[in-house]
């Protein structure tokens, strides 16, 4: 097989990234952008030892679960994967690349739930990034192609909300005439890197975050108040600067310009504060039910003390601390931390207390403290658990562990390390978080043996 030879041939699989996979002459080639069942022409672009890579050169005959993509620039930006395939095949191929991980590469054998479907498969997300660039002379922002850092200028995304788009339309051209100039990632100049944006589901609340190579206020500080005129949802507009080479989007620390440092949401009924740095959930109304999962999996009396890990802005923990004797919560981002501090403070939680630091290190000095939580709930990065946190973790001896994991993968080998201190996943619920993308959701259950 050589680069550029064109076969004729069927897709059986997908991948987790979203590519379908065929068989030629006994090697793997993945394509994007296809659908199993397709019968198609395959143009091989890139050939390794034991796999290849290939492109679409004809459809012949297309998949019954093939549609047609409902947005302009799909074959060209990097977000989405499955805007070719109806929503049902997409939850298919999500639900059987969360079980094939957990059987065919862990070894573990858990009940499985159902896949839990998203309502809105459009305009879910609370957040957004957008990369900026100059063309022609003027400024742009959009989404990055596949598998490179140059912008595809789109502000319509599907994957956002309405009023997104409205102050992306205004606020080009509004930075534009503040004299704000486009960060040149290949010769390392310019301003202004990103255009973040975030907002409450519930609340309506908006936060603008500038991330720049280097200050931006002087030229913004005066001109602000037109733009808080326009959009009266904002309450944050704040400016971090990155000088850095590096694919990093945020800055060390954030500043504000106007307004808040954060906005406020409600997750489970519990007012939450949420500022730049925070992680928090971009699907609210899907992760909302996820926890409401974890919850019932946490198994809880009103006698327990819980461990949340990873605890973010304390989102899941406090949707359970009228369920719990004593919550804990750790997390390594100190902005986090004073969040979920005012967040018990504001929804009047009193049996809650919080740590910053490394979810590892942190769980070491608690099992030291002969802490001895009844039910641990784990919420970690895509990389998932270090081997510090699964071993501090299993040393408390929790009844149950629960994990809420973005990336089934990880999950799976984690899980399979935490059996080895006598740990037996017992279920997996999967989740679909992020319709259209190629992401994965699940949450998990492990009881002590």
């Amino acid at each position: 097989m050589t680069k550029n030879e064109i076969y004729e041939t069927e897709i059986t699989g997908m991948t987790a990234e979203g590519s379908g996979v065929c068989r030629i002459d006994g090697m793997a080639v993945f394509v994007p952008m296809t659908a199993i069942g397709d019968k198609l022409k395959v143009r091989i672009v890139k050939v390794l030892k034991s796999y290849a890579f290939g492109i679409i050169e004809e459809l012949l005959d297309g998949s019954p679960e093939r549609c047609e993509p409902d947005c302009s620039v799909f074959r060209q930006c990097g977000g989405c994967t499955f805007r070719h395939v109806n929503y049902q095949e997409e939850l298919h191929y999500k639900e059987q690349f969360v079980h094939d991980v957990f059987e065919r590469i862990g070894g573990l054998h858990p009940e499985f739930a159902p896949i839990l479907a998203c309502e809105e498969r459009d305009g879910y997300r609370n957040k957004a990034q957008y990369p900026v660039a100059e063309v022609n002379g003027h400024l742009v922002c959009g989404f990055y192609a596949r598998h490179s850092h140059r912008v595809i200028p789109f502000t319509k995304c599907r994957l956002q909300p309405e009023i997104f788009t409205q102050m992306l339309e205004f606020l080009l051209p509004w930075l534009e005439s503040c004299g704000i100039i486009a960060y040149d990632e290949k010769n390392h100049s310019g301003e202004l890197r990103h255009i973040y944006l975030r907002r409450g589901f519930h609340s309506g609340e908006i936060m603008l975050c500038l991330i720049s190579r280097i200050s931006i206020r002087k030229k913004l500080q005066k001109h602000i108040p037109e733009l808080l005129q326009k959009f009266p949802q904002i309450v944050s507009v704040s400016e971090s600067i990155n000088p850095d080479k590096t694919n990093v989007i945020m800055g060390k620390s954030v500043s504000v310009l106007m307004g808040q440092n954060h906005i406020t949401d409600t997750m489970c009924n519990c007012r939450i504060a949420i500022s730049p740095q925070s992680f928090y959930q971009v699907n609210t109304k899907q992760a909302e039910k996820m926890y409401m999962i974890a919850k019932k999996y946490a198994q809880l009396s009103g006698t327990e003390t819980l461990l949340d890990l990873y605890c973010g802005t304390g989102s899941i923990g406090l949707s359970m601390a009228d369920s719990v004797k004593k919550l804990i919560g750790v997390e390594v981002v100190p902005s986090a931390i004073e969040n979920a501090w005012r967040n018990a403070e504001t929804n009047h939680i009193a049996n809650a207390e919080f740590f910053c630091g490394d979810a590892g290190t942190i769980a070491e000095s608690l099992k030291k403290q002969n802490l001895v939580p009844d039910v641990i709930i784990l919420d970690p990065p895509r990389k998932g658990c270090d081997n510090l946190t699964i071993q501090a973790v299993s040393e408390m001896s929790p009844t149950r562990i629960v994990m809420i994991s973005c990336n089934p993968a990880t999950a799976s080998r984690d899980c399979k390390l935490f059996s080895d201190y006598g740990y037996s996943v017992q279920q997996v619920s999967p989740v679909d978080l992020f319709p259209a993308t190629s992401a994965s959701e699940c949450v998990i259950l492990l009881s002590r043996k």
